[in-house]
């Protein structure tokens, strides 16, 4: 589990997060949502380290992050994942190199054991036979899942996701939204969600937070996004005509 306890960020004297008291659970798709300028990305760079808070806490399991000396949290970090917007992969490296690049880097496994591990997440997002080819002869979707590979190689506690589904059609993010569900479930991974893809929110929100100007403005689940009668999560959620349908729908089933 990964808390936040009033957690404030500030650059100069713009104040983007104010008091952010939230928790993000294992086993769960934790899903941040909101508007462009909300907050979502400081939040998210906040929770893997990137930023440091202005003011308030961060804890993995209850152990204080920001508290820690740079070996304590170095070692916090060898548990989390990263899967970016863009992938990030590395050009130069074949499909395999990419996955194996965070086991090179912080493990001191056998090239043995490191193919063994890397053979086994590509199988995971079904990428077998794919180890050769660089990322350049591959579509997106399949990036994705390569950058999902990665990101799992290392058997990560906790599992970060930026715009997963950006770039993406619809049906390529259905199977990425369904891949990153499941290897939740399957690991108990806490995996946190930074997005703007209603079709993510709706299918895969666990354990929702909306942001509104730096504070939380709304949280609960997918099941609750329908029938809230939140206006900022109306205003934000129903923009679409399609999913005010769908909640017009669903309040007259209630009814």
């Amino acid at each position: 589990m990964i808390k936040t306890e009033n957690l404030v960020k500030s650059f100069g004297e713009t104040t983007v997060l104010k008091n952010i008291t939230t928790e993000f659970y294992p086993g769960k798709t934790n899903l941040i949502i909101g508007r462009s300028g909300a907050g979502k990305t400081v939040l998210l760079k906040l929770l893997v380290g990137l930023h440091k808070p202005t003011e308030g806490k961060v804890f993995y399991d209850k152990v204080d992050f920001f508290g820690l000396d740079s070996k304590a949290m170095r070692n916090v970090r060898m548990k989390v994942g990263m899967l970016f917007q863009a992938s990030a992969l590395f050009d130069s490296l074949s499909v395999e190199e990419n996955v194996r690049f965070p086991l090179d880097m912080f493990t001191n496994m056998t090239p043995k054991e490191k193919a063994m591990r890397v053979g086994y997440c590509l199988e995971r997002v079904s990428l077998e036979g794919v180890n050769t080819k660089f990322p350049s002869e591959t579509s997106g979707g399949m990036q994705k899942r390569i950058g999902i590979a990665r990101a799992i190689v290392l058997d990560p506690k906790y599992l970060f996701c930026d715009e997963p589904n950006s770039g993406l059609d619809p049906k390529t993010a259905l199977v990425i939204d369904e891949l990153i569900k499941s290897i939740t479930e399957e690991l108990n991974i806490t995996t946190v969600i930074n997005t703007h893809d209603m079709n993510s929110v709706m299918e895969i929100g666990d354990n929702i937070i909306l942001l509104y100007q730096g504070e939380i403005a709304w949280r609960g689940s997918k099941d609750q996004v329908l029938t809230s009668d939140n206006d900022l999560l109306q205003d934000f959620i129903f923009a679409s005509p399609f999913l005010q349908r769908l909640r017009d729908q669903a309040l007259a089933k209630g009814a």
